[in-house]
């Protein structure tokens, strides 16, 4: 049990003995790295008694007792998804042992800090168990000095080094008190170079402490290169130096295996590494160009990842749900690694969407033939009368109707397999009946271009009855309800009501709030304040009837087709297509049904792990992968232990990249010209209209959409379609005109601009916009001009997604590379 002992005698392993950045710093010092001698108080001193007093000023004159650096180094500060950058203490140019014996005092005082506490508690860091050791190192009297990256904190490009510096010690820098140098080194040792402003310089004072001094630094006529007389005279490092620094930074990312945030100092012609620790909050690797088939993936994803995916989703839902059909279905077409791999995992939480690239493989030789044969045998019409699907909905009913409570937990364990191997019939039907669906679309769709009637094709779909239709019509008879018992008005909700509510529930809870590929988000059976919300918005007056859009009526007046016969063709054709339109919403509705289930018995798993220590809430569980869980044979012991700390530390990881996106949207929507437009987007119809905005982030905030509101919100899926009925247009982050949203807006006849990227950081409440959907633009509707350039873009970008992806974002894929197939 050490007191004090030499950084070198310290490694990364030993963060419980000497913090986390007495552990990053001994490591360096083993490794060869040019870093400051010094010492380290460990966490064993925890009292300054007479022992521990003698054994710092022991040190202290080992180390030559001059000026030291004093400096924080708690348990829980410099990992990976916890810097607790100037959370706790510093002390710069300490003299003497009396001063030297304070400041380590004032360190220990300083993991007490409300910041400090603060900052634990919002990363979820208990303060049990935390504790502080003390770093001492020989002060360096620098001339230049500051921070450098290993990866570009911005960008995320990993070849790319960010170095920041100015003159005097790097607090400086550190602190945010001047506009420091930088420089960008990038793979090829080029250097990039702007100047600051060393508004101070911050140095070492005579006997003990720092001084703050103005620089004396005025900018040059070229903007700040050249420097007048002052104290911060030094000018731009060598590049030699640059050169040097850029090699260390790399030595060190490469020995700690990641990017790392390092403090460091030139003094007497030398580089001196003051402190290491992981980047935090780091984006991801830029993902380079994507091909047209990655991005329109990507658009599916993106609007099927609003948030970030769990452990758990990553070993139930994301491999056996509707990503995993998709990519099943492709393959036995013989396209290889769809929706494969297509989420990195970083300290095992995932870290970056990456769209995968789908490859033919020889089965596709044969996808013709496979698709024309199951297209004649497989009619989309007649799905529901398929014995696969019959026994799948008795098999779902049974699994819904057991107590998981009563169950033993080596029968709860077996549920969520038995949950997720349900799903494999509806892969089967999607495989049998999605090759008639996508003929009759390609058919369809041939027809109108012969007949020139091309832009008519979504608004003949549009006629399917499908259970996204008949929810939509359920909900808007329990609101119906609500107005008529007032049931918003009076506590407690009328009985009436209530029965309806539940009712409406039994049949229509499974559906998701925010994704269908992720099983930790509630469904609306699990989260009824959705529903409720949806109700709210919809009983706040009586709808306004949509007029009805005769498309096929328009389609038949056309003079090529007078005759009875062809009538009779293009009618039977047009109802095929709506039929495979019907069979792509209603079986990816019975698809979720098995969903609640899995979460059901995942959260029960979570309780009772909670109950034996291993959790501090049964949602905790979503840290774990199922693997994990299932190799817990006792709910005692060492299971129970490691479980906790695993959770933890995915816990702070996810922490840590919670405003970190997944990937950058402009990968996937390339910045265009926006002219004199707030926005510019996929057009998905519905002409032009003008409203204040209302941002919806999440299903929770439904109930603050009022009638008349341009609705602004990151994604879509089939729970936030009644809120168009009220809403006078929709632009959407994610998505392309097939998506749920652009289907659905055209249905209620409102505009709606897909995959803006930016539109809900971009637009506020109650600002007032003009969207078109047929330009795709979202302008100001105080100056009201339109880039022709922008409407240009978007409506060619519009124009040729709509040719491969009618069938809507999730099943656009599949259809598109099964019809091209055929």
């Amino acid at each position: 049990m050490k007191l004090v002992a030499p950084l070198r005698a310290f490694g990364r392993a030993d963060l419980a003995l000497a913090g986390g950045k007495g552990a990053n710093l001994g490591e360096l010092v083993r490794a060869g790295f040019p870093v400051p001698d010094g010492f380290v108080v460990t966490t064993y001193a925890g009292e300054l008694s007479d022992e521990v007093s003698e054994a710092i000023t022991d040190a202290y004159a080992r180390l030559g007792g001059g000026p030291v650096a004093v400096r924080s180094s708690a348990t829980a500060e410099d990992l990976p998804g916890a810097a607790f950058a100037g959370q706790q203490d510093t002390y710069l140019n300490v003299v003497g042992i009396a001063d030297l014996l304070d400041a380590v005092r004032r360190c220990w005082g300083s993991l007490w800090t409300d910041r400090a506490v603060a900052y634990r508690a919002r990363l979820g860091i208990g303060d049990v168990g935390v504790r502080m050791a003390v770093v001492v190192q020989r002060m360096v009297e620098a001339e230049v000095a500051g921070v450098m990256f290993t990866a570009d904190p911005v960008s995320g490009d990993r070849t790319r080094l960010v170095v920041d510096a100015s003159s005097g010690l790097g607090e400086a820098v550190v602190s945010g008190l001047v506009t420091p140098d930088h420089y960008v080194v990038d793979g090829r040792g080029r250097v990039g170079f702007t100047p600051g402003r060393r508004e101070v310089v911050i140095r070492s004072a005579a006997g003990g402490g720092v001084v703050r001094e103005s620089s004396g630094r005025l900018p040059d006529a070229a903007g700040g290169g050249g420097g007048r007389e002052g104290v911060g005279k030094v000018e731009r490092l060598p590049d030699a130096v640059v050169a040097e620094l850029a090699r260390l930074g790399r030595d060190v990312a490469a020995h700690f295996g990641r990017p790392q945030d390092i403090e460091w100092a030139y003094a007497g012609g030398r580089l001196h590494l003051l402190q290491a620790r992981p980047m935090t909050a780091l984006p991801p690797p830029p993902v380079g160009h994507l091909n047209p088939i990655q991005r329109r993936i990507a658009t599916v994803l993106m609007e099927y990842l609003p948030e970030r995916p769990y452990p758990i989703d990553m070993s139930t839902w994301i491999p056996y749900g509707p990503a995993g059909l998709m990519r099943n279905v492709l393959g036995s077409f013989g396209v290889r690694r769809a929706f494969d791999g297509f989420l990195e995992e970083e300290d095992e939480v995932v870290y970056r969407l990456l769209p995968p690239v789908p490859r033919p493989g020889l089965g596709v030789l044969a996808a013709p033939f496979r698709v024309l044969a199951k297209a004649l045998r497989y009619d989309p019409a007649r799905w529901t009368e398929d014995r696969r699907f019959r026994d799948y909905l008795a098999a779902v009913e049974a699994l819904r109707g057991r107590d998981l409570q009563g169950m033993s937990w080596a029968e709860l364990l077996r549920v969520p397999r038995q949950a997720l191997a349900l799903v494999s019939p509806v892969a089967d039907l999607r495989v049998d009946y999605l090759p008639g669906t996508g003929l009759a679309l390609l058919r369809l769709l041939a027809v109108v271009r012969v007949l020139g009637r091309r832009e008519l094709f979504a608004d003949l779909l549009h006629g399917a009855r499908t259970r996204t239709t008949d929810t939509n019509r359920a909900l808007e008879g329990l609101a119906e309800v609500a107005r008529r018992t007032r049931a918003f008005e009076v506590e407690p909700m009328p009985e009436e009501f209530l029965e309806a509510l539940e009712g409406f529930l039994d049949e229509y809870g499974h559906r998701e709030t925010s994704s269908p590929i992720l099983v930790t988000p509630p469904t609306w059976v699990d989260a009824p304040e959705v529903v409720l919300g949806l109700v709210r918005v919809l009983a706040s007056d009586a709808p306004t009837p949509k007029e009805g859009d005769d498309a096929l009526g328009r389609l038949l007046a056309h003079p090529l087709l007078r005759g009875k016969g062809r009538r009779a063709r293009v009618t039977r054709w047009v109802e095929a297509a709506r039929a495979g339109i019907a069979f792509r919403e209603d079986s990816h509705f019975s698809f979720m049904m098995p969903q609640p289930v899995l979460r059901r018995s995942l959260l029960e798993l979570g309780r009772r792990l909670r109950d034996a220590g291993a959790l501090a809430a049964p949602e905790d569980v979503f840290h774990l992968r199922l693997e994990e869980i299932e190799d817990v044979t006792t709910l005692r012991g060492a299971d129970v232990g490691r479980l906790r700390e695993t959770v933890t530390r995915r816990a702070l990881k996810r922490e840590e990249l919670a405003g970190v996106r997944l990937i950058d949207p402009a990968a996937i929507f390339p910045p265009a010209e926006t002219g004199d437009a707030l926005l510019t987007g996929a057009p998905a119809g519905g002409g032009s209209v003008t409203g204040p905005v209302k941002v919806i982030a999440t299903p929770a905030e439904f109930g603050r959409l009022a009638a008349g509101d341009v609705l602004v919100c990151p994604y879509t899926n089939p729970s936030w379609t009644p809120l168009f009925q009220h809403a006078a247009a929709v632009v959407v982050d994610t998505g392309g005109a097939a998506s749920h949203a652009a289907i659905v807006a055209r249905e209620y006849g409102i505009p709606a601009v897909m995959g803006t990227g930016t539109g809900t950081s971009a637009l506020q409440d109650g600002q007032l916009v003009t969207v078109n959907g047929d330009t795709g633009t979202v302008t100001s509707a105080v100056s009201g001009a339109v880039s022709g350039a922008a409407s240009g873009a978007a409506s060619g970008a519009a124009s040729g997604a709509a040719s491969g992806a009618e069938t809507g974002a999730e099943t656009g894929a599949e259809t598109g590379t099964v019809a091209g197939a055929s």
